[in-house]
């Protein structure tokens, strides 16, 4: 299993091959090339790699692929416009007795998804506290986090847990937004700029918390508040709902700076798709924040497993916004 020092030590390293490079692997080390010429942009020591994202068509080796299982390295690859394609990794696989109680966990129970609503709605509120605007709709908004907040220790229904989980974003989006021409929360409808914006961030943000949880050994499939559908990894859609403000403060910081602008976008069928040249450039946007909170990320998903192994919710320990 994996330590903090482990963290510390090794690092993320994102690899855009949107233009054509090749991996390739000599002398113990990972070597990111240009297609063309054969000219070596960087070198990657194993020894230093928790987690390979690669953005972009690339192929993958045999060698590469023994590396990474000698080095315990997981290895994520998404297409251009960051799906993801391919998810490897070799750590606590034949970690059964976590199987076993993930299987065997109870759909009544709701004490894991209570805590992980709480964590939630605890940094959506510190998120808006963030904002130097008084009044109207940010007012209010926090107040509703405090409400629920109050109330969410004697819920006892999944779906009363559900409605207020969604009334208190609806109210965080509407006034975190306000100022910026904002509509609804559309998931993967990206009916504008913004909500395609908070698409992509999610999108990276699911994958960097599945490198996690895979390095503990789970089964990212089964999870303890989203409900099990076919090939929805809801343990990740679960685990990643405390960390959802690192994504809403970047577009907010990148609206402000002016980062991000309805130029960078084609709008075909009312839809808002990011253009080609703009993926790196997205990408490079949310990936630097969260692999600066690796460590906190890290934190997080051991402090759940240590929790669930042990039967007991009131384990978890939250991550707060600084």
């Amino acid at each position: 299993m994996f330590t903090h020092k482990d963290i510390e030590c090794r690092s993320i390293f994102v690899i855009n091959c949107i233009k054509e490079r090749n991996l390739r692997v000599s002398s113990g080390e990972l070597l990111l090339e240009e297609a063309t010429e054969r000219k070596t942009l960087t070198k990657f020591p194993f020894q230093k790699i928790l987690a390979l994202f690669i953005i972009g068509p690339i192929s993958i080796t045999t060698p590469l692929l023994e590396k990474c299982k000698k080095f315990d390295v997981a290895l994520v690859v998404m297409k251009s416009n960051l799906r993801p394609v391919f998810f490897w990794a070799n750590h606590a696989e034949a970690n059964f007795i976590l199987h076993k109680k993930q299987y065997l966990f109870e759909k009544e129970n709701i004490s894991y998804a209570k805590q992980i609503v709480r964590n939630k709605i605890l940094n959506q509120e510190s998120a808006l506290s963030k904002i130097r605007e008084k009044g109207g709709l940010l007012s209010e908004a926090k107040q509703i986090c405090f409400d629920v907040l109050e109330k969410l220790a004697d819920v006892t229904e999944y779906d009363v847990l559900m409605g207020m989980e969604g009334y208190v974003s609806k109210k965080f989006f509407e006034s975190y937004f306000e100022n910026y021409n904002w509509v609804a929360r559309l998931p993967r409808a990206k009916n504008d700029m913004i909500n395609a914006t908070l698409d992509i961030g999610y999108t990276i943000l699911f994958n960097y918390i599945e490198v996690f949880l895979r390095l503990f050994g789970f089964d990212p499939y089964v999870g303890v508040y989203h409900c099990l559908w076919f090939k929805r990894k809801s343990l990740v859609c679960d685990i990643m709902e405390p960390f959802r403000c690192l994504i809403d403060i970047r577009v907010r910081k990148a609206l402000n700076l002016k980062q991000i602008k309805d130029g960078d976008f084609n709008v075909v069928k009312g839809e808002y798709l990011l253009k080609f040249e703009k993926y790196a450039e997205y990408s490079a946007l949310f990936i630097q924040d969260l692999v600066a909170h690796k460590n906190e990320v890290f934190s997080y998903v051991r402090s759940f497993y240590r929790a669930f192994m042990r039967d007991d919710a009131e384990l978890m320990e939250p991550y707060l916004l600084e």
